[in-house]
Formats: structure tokens, C-alpha cells, sequence
């Protein structure tokens, strides 16, 4: 199937289906009931960039930026960008070590209840086997599917399959190749390296910078936008992801009536499936209630009224893989999802796998103490909802995207609240003694709840309670051995 006719089926599923192109009928679509118990999954970086692996993912644009670090690093290892393009890496990208169901039941044991590959990232390489792209895992570098053999795996293990596209930056990723000698400008490969569009007064920065600027007048053209639904449109058939995440620039004003097309015909399509979908997106790209709202490496201050998302990383200069990367403590992501899933969100927490197919020592071990946790306090964070208030404590986010490589520095004194069933979850979120003062929990009044039974979750023995007008206190058998945090399960009556 060709573009113009994808595009006649697009508008045919969009006419005959429930959810029309416009954001009066996307309006009101319901966060899926799945997605919101779920709470943790498991976002993929591994493509034809984890081959350098040096500085980030990001390496396909600025190895083409003569000063950069990564063009000298590109210069020194593999030649000059204009015998040694980006196309170069692909069948180095090999995967001989890929094994989706080793890699399903370790993010299973994680306790992650959705899986998130990114189908196709900004560099154009799709990681699944597509008629409308030849540069895909199926027909070069691995030559295997790589999502439907993720997909079988999380079919196999209950788990949910999701997927991300990153194509809509590909309309100017790699035009910093233009503006040198290189493979980015032979028209043989313009269907891999795509428009690589450069606006010739901008300088190298300002490229980087002014593009993905929502009300900037320099946008893609039609031919390039429709060429971007169909391929995406053809990511939705060929994946049936249960979540579609976007990353950046779809919030450019050129895409709005592409992504009311994408969104009416993903709903429509997930309707005939039989099965309940969302999208991820961040910035202003959709209105309320019609998507997901994602922030990337940051999160909320507040209880939000509706369920939003947090994507990070465990590395914290990479989403994939590079030799030098940097890791965060299993504690920090630990204490990440309970802050995350008492303001009413989930998280959705990276790796980037190595370009054998194999995940770093690093992420697996987080991914395993993520796991050992979530077996003892998995009660508290699956299936939840928020409490009157999200925590206690003076320890909070920055608001905002890109705020969370530094590990908060909780103490004792800080909680995070979360409900189910008739009982309060309170996690205080860095014990440090055998007792606990949850201060949120004082007597108010003849109008207060009522409190009934306190237990702890994990190896420990709950010896004493007393509330007063100070608080709940709660005294432990022994004081934890971990500096994880420790959650109480508080009956209502």
C-alpha cells in the first residue's frame, strides 16, 4: 500500500468510525482503566544510535556538527561525516544478543505492567517491519522485527504492549548535514535522512533551538506532514500499541489537523480492536481529556484531577546506550513512582540496551531492587488513588520537564499517601528509626475519620500506635535495614 492509498483508508476508518477529526469528538476519551492501575512501565531506547555510543542518542544529528564534541569523536573513530555517514552504523547494528522474553520477564520481575519500545526515533530507522519505510530492524541490522517480537513477548507474559514515535523531529533532525559535506545531502538516501530542512539564516544553535517553537512559521510542508500520518497510521496497524507516545514537536502548529486524524483514527481503530487506548503527549499538543499529558525527566507538585505520566530514565545523561553513562539509584527510582503515583500519575522508567541486544549490568540491577520493593509494597502503589493530599513533608518537585537527575533528599519526616479499599497507604519515604510520626493523621474533631488497625508492609512488626492531636505514631519492632522507603497500610472505618 502506497501513501494515497493509506490516506483513502484513513479517511474511510475516520468516516465510518465514532471519532470524528475534530477535538468536539476526541474530547472526553477516558484514560484507560488499565493504564491507571498499572501505574509502572518500562520506555526502550535501542536503535542504530546505541552503536557510537557517545554523548546520546542525539549523536546522529551532531555528528554532523563540525566543533562539536561528537563530530570529533565521529572524525577520530569512523572518518569524516562525508565517507562515513550515519547510514554507515546499520549493519553494525547487529542485536546478535537480542532476546525479547529475557528482557520482557526481567521488566516483569521489575514489577512494570506495560512495555514501551520506541518503534522509530528521530534518526528514521523504524524498529519494526514497514512496507511505506525500507530503512527498518526487519530488512537491515538486525534483520528481525524487533517490535513484534517485543509485543510477542509482553503477550506472553500478560503484560501490556505500548509504542513510541519520535518521526515528527525527522523533518529537520539531521540538517546540520546540509550545511557540510556529507551523505545527508546525496538524494539516495533523502527517503532515510528525509528533508533534513535547515533555515539558511539560522546558525548552528539557533537550528537546535527555534524549530520545535509551537507558533514558529517555519513548519513542515504538506507533502512531508502527510507522508509523517501515513507512516504513523501504518506504526498503529502493524503494532496495535495500547498506548501511542509522541515525543516533541508534534505541538508545532503545522500538525494540529494531522494529529486530530491521527488520534480519530487510533480510537477508531482501537474500537474495532475491542480494546481501550491513549496517547502520550507533551507541551499543549492536545487538550485536556482527549490524550495523556506527559512530562519528560520531571513531574508534578499536586494531586493532578486527571492521570498524567512521567517518562525518565535510569541514565541520567542518555535514554540509550552510551559507554559512559551515568545511573540512578534504585532508591531514587523508588522514590520517583511514590511521589509520581500519589499525585495521581504512573511512571514510565528508560533503558537503553546495548547494540548487541543485551541491557547494562546498571539498569538491570536497579530493575531488579525496583522489583525486590514492589513485591513487598506493590499493595500500596497498583490500583490507587490519591488521598485528600499527596504527602507530607517540606521535600517537593521543581515543577516542570528535565528537573530530576538530582535525587531528592527525603528525611523521615516526609510521607506520600495513596488509597485503596478502605485503606490508607502511607510510605515514609527515608526511615531512619523504629518510630514513625505521620502528622497528617492527627485527630481534627467530631467530623475526623476514623482510623482502625495499622499495619506495615515487609518483615517488620507493628508494637505500638497512638493518635493524637499530634499525629498517628507508630512504633516498629526494629528500625528498617533499608533506607527505601517503608509503607503503612492504615484502615478507614
Amino acid at each position: 500500500m502506497d501513501n494515497k492509498e493509506y490516506l483513502k483508508q484513513i479517511e474511510e476508518v475516520i468516516s465510518n468510525g465514532r471519532y470524528k477529526a475534530d477535538w468536539a469528538s476526541l474530547s472526553g476519551h477516558k484514560t484507560p482503566d488499565w493504564y491507571v492501575q498499572a501505574k509502572l512501565g518500562i520506555f526502550i531506547h535501542w536503535g542504530v544510535y546505541s552503536v557510537p555510543a557517545y554523548a546520546c542518542e542525539w549523536y546522529p544529528r551532531w555528528m554532523y556538527n563540525p566543533g562539536s564534541r561528537e563530530y570529533e569523536f565521529h572524525k577520530k573513530n569512523f572518518g569524516d561525516p562525508k565517507d562515513f555517514g550515519y547510514k554507515d552504523f546499520i549493519p553494525m547494528f547487529k542485536g546478535e544478543n537480542f532476546d525479547a522474553g529475557k528482557w520482557v520477564e526481567l521488566f516483569k520481575r521489575a514489577g512494570a505492567k506495560y512495555i514501551m519500545p520506541v518503534c522509530e526515533h528521530h534518526d528514521g530507522f523504524a524498529m519494526y517491519d514497514s512496507e511505506l519505510n525500507r530503512w527498518n530492524a526487519a530488512k537491515m541490522g538486525p534483520c528481525r522485527d524487533v517490535i513484534a517480537e517485543i509485543r510477542k513477548a509482553c503477550e506472553d507474559n500478560d503484560l501490556v504492549f505500548c509504542g513510541s514515535s519520535h518521526r515528527a523531529e525527522h523533518y529537520f533532525y539531521m540538517n546540520l548535514g546540509r550545511k557540510i559535506e556529507s551523505d545527508v545531502n546525496d538524494e539516495e538516501y533523502r527517503d532515510f535522512y528525509g528533508p533534513a530542512y535547515l533555515c539558511p539564516e539560522m546558525d548552528d544553535t539557533e537550528v537546535f533551538s527555534y524549530l520545535p517553537n509551537a507558533l514558529s512559521p517555519v513548519g513542515p510542508d504538506e507533502e512531508w506532514l502527510e507522508d509523517w500520518l501515513v507512516k504513523t497510521c501504518e506504526l498503529i496497524d502493524r503494532c496495535r500499541p495500547l498506548i501511542l507516545y509522541f515525543d516533541t514537536w508534534i505541538h508545532h502548529q503545522a500538525f494540529k489537523p494531522y494529529l486530530k486524524k491521527v488520534c480519530a483514527y487510533y480510537y477508531n481503530r482501537a474500537e474495532e480492536w475491542g480494546k481501550e487506548v491513549t496517547i502520550n503527549y507533551k507541551h499543549e499538543a492536545f487538550p485536556p481529556t482527549v490524550a495523556t499529558f506527559d512530562v519528560e525527566r520531571g513531574a508534578l507538585t499536586g494531586i493532578s484531577p486527571l492521570p498524567w505520566q512521567t517518562d525518565t530514565a535510569i541514565g541520567k545523561i542518555s535514554w540509550g546506550y552510551i559507554r559512559d553513562n551515568e545511573f540512578k539509584p534504585s532508591r531514587q527510582v523508588i522514590c520517583d513512582l511514590v511521589d509520581i503515583v500519589s499525585k495521581n500519575g504512573m511512571l514510565l522508567i528508560n533503558v537503553g540496551p546495548k547494540p548487541d541486544g543485551t541491557i547494562t549490568e546498571e539498569e538491570t540491577k536497579v530493575l531488579e531492587e525496583l522489583g525486590e520493593w514492589m513485591d513487598i509494597n506493590g499493595e500500596g502503589i497498583y490500583g490507587t488513588v490519591p488521598w485528600r493530599q499527596f504527602g507530607e513533608g517540606d521535600v517537593n518537585n521543581s515543577e516542570g520537564s528535565f528537573m530530576d537527575n538530582d535525587e531528592k533528599q527525603f528525611t523521615s519526616k516526609d510521607y506520600r499517601f495513596t488509597y485503596k479499599n478502605g485503606y490508607l497507604y502511607a510510605f515514609c519515604m527515608r526511615p531512619d528509626s523504629d518510630t514513625f510520626l505521620i502528622r497528617s493523621l492527627k485527630i481534627m474533631g467530631e467530623r475526623d475519620f476514623v482510623t482502625g488497625s495499622v499495619e506495615v508492609l515487609g518483615d517488620y512488626s507493628v508494637i505500638d500506635t497512638k493518635r493524637s492531636a499530634e499525629g498517628l505514631k507508630i512504633v516498629l519492632d526494629r528500625k528498617p535495614d533499608s533506607d527505601k522507603p517503608v509503607c503503612f497500610k492504615v484502615e478507614i472505618t
